[in-house]
């Protein structure tokens, strides 16, 4: 008697066999099964947000181009894809060259010719008819890099000198940018020190890093406010820290900005006040409404039920990531996920939480939504990173 299971040139998968777990988890069979949907909806329902708040923001603000938004975001798109098709798994055992690339991204605006202020910030790069933040690609670079550092003790740093010395491929790159730009800077430290961690360093030398980390921060800050003594911030980061403690010492400056997106997201209430009627952040009271504070926008527009939807897309997003680590074999892999995950958590706490007047203000773009196209590209890029670690993940090492 013929055997039914081979009719259709394939024999049939038992129904708790692994292979047939895979398909499941895959979120379909063919074409879908290489992308890992449960972090790919949230994160394009997010873009597409982003997408009708700027558009919101380009009808009041001249800054706030609608075609260079899309043209960000399309971009991001194509090279997203180029990066799924990519193992990048590739990448696992070259620190050296991506340690090397993150220092030059770091200094590129340092470059004669090449670096540009703008909005009186000397953190970016012009050639030709582009231009872009090196900060912000740098980000990607920093995962890639931690992740390959830290790979090679397989979930268990035994020895203090290789916390030190992990420790110190990304103590070079930080202060690199944390000259030019405090909150990549910011970004840069927290995805290093959650590889880190979670490459298995001991709790103590943790506990002990902080504990440093504190002391020269409040050193850094109580120096830069006496005179005579050396000034490591600039007078605007000092005064966004002052101004978080008490936003009233600066009433016209990032006093009156704080307050403004605080008006802001308040105003919108419970459903907010509708598309396009942000009469609070359209009409020039909210600085940076397209990029800063573009929560501030969101939330003027759509309320509380808006915002929480917002949040709850980018904790769709971020919870799938972190299921999507825990189950992959590869630990390379499972560290460039995590790098991908403190990215977008960082960003988000930062930027909303600066909005809610329980964040300093960094001008730390939110991901997805903030105009800007070395942002946006960024925030794709990662997507396309997650995207190819699920594409790869049944393929051996």
């Amino acid at each position: 008697m013929p055997d039914l299971s081979m009719i259709g040139g394939a024999a049939s998968v038992p129904k708790g066999s692994a292979h047939a777990r895979r398909g499941r988890v895959g979120g379909g069979r063919g074409p879908l099964e290489k992308l890992y949907l449960m972090q790919l909806i949230p994160a394009l329902l997010v873009v597409l947000i982003g997408i009708l708040t700027i558009y919101s923001a380009s009808l009041s603000i001249p800054e706030a181009s609608f075609r260079s938004h899309l043209v960000g975001v399309a971009l991001g798109i194509v090279v997203a894809i180029a990066v799924w098709r990519y193992d990048v798994r590739a990448l696992s055992n070259m620190t050296t060259a991506l340690f090397v690339l993150a220092c030059v991204l770091m200094v590129l605006p340092r470059v004669p010719g090449l670096g540009v202020e703008v909005n009186g910030m000397m953190g970016w790069v012009k050639l030709g008819p582009l231009r872009f933040q090196p900060s912000e690609p740098s980000k990607i670079v920093v995962i890639f890099l931690m992740a390959s550092a830290c790979a090679q003790y397989n979930g268990k740093i035994e020895t203090f000198r290789d916390y030190a010395k992990l420790c110190g491929t990304l103590l070079v790159p930080l202060l690199l940018i944390m000259s030019l730009d405090l909150g990549t800077g910011l970004v840069i430290f927290f995805i290093g020190a959650v590889v880190i961690i979670v490459s298995g360093a001991p709790r103590t030398w943790v506990l002990a890093t902080i504990a440093l980390i504190v002391g020269v921060a409040a050193l850094v800050v109580i120096t830069s406010m006496i005179d005579g003594l050396p000034h490591i911030l600039k007078e605007y980061q000092l005064k966004r820290l002052i101004v978080f403690v008490d936003p009233s010492v600066d009433p016209t400056g990032d006093g009156y900005n704080l307050q403004q997106a605080m008006i802001a997201v308040g105003s919108g209430g419970l459903f907010g006040k509708g598309f396009g009627n942000a009469t609070q952040a359209l009409t020039g009271f909210v600085p940076e409404a397209q990029t800063d504070f573009v929560f501030s926008l969101f939330a003027e527009q759509f309320g509380f039920v808006g915002s929480l939807v917002l949040l709850g897309l980018y904790a769709w997003m971020i919870l799938s990531t972190v299921l999507l680590a825990m189950r992959t074999e590869g630990f390379f892999s499972r560290l460039v996920l995590v790098g991908c995950v403190a990215m977008w958590t960082f960003q988000v706490l930062e930027n909303v939480g600066m909005c809610l007047s329980i964040m300093p203000i960094t001008g730390i773009p939110l991901p997805f939504v903030s105009y800007g196209s070395s942002s946006m590209v960024v925030q794709l890029v990662s997507v396309g990173i997650v995207q190819s670690v699920w594409r790869h993940r049944q393929k051996s090492a």
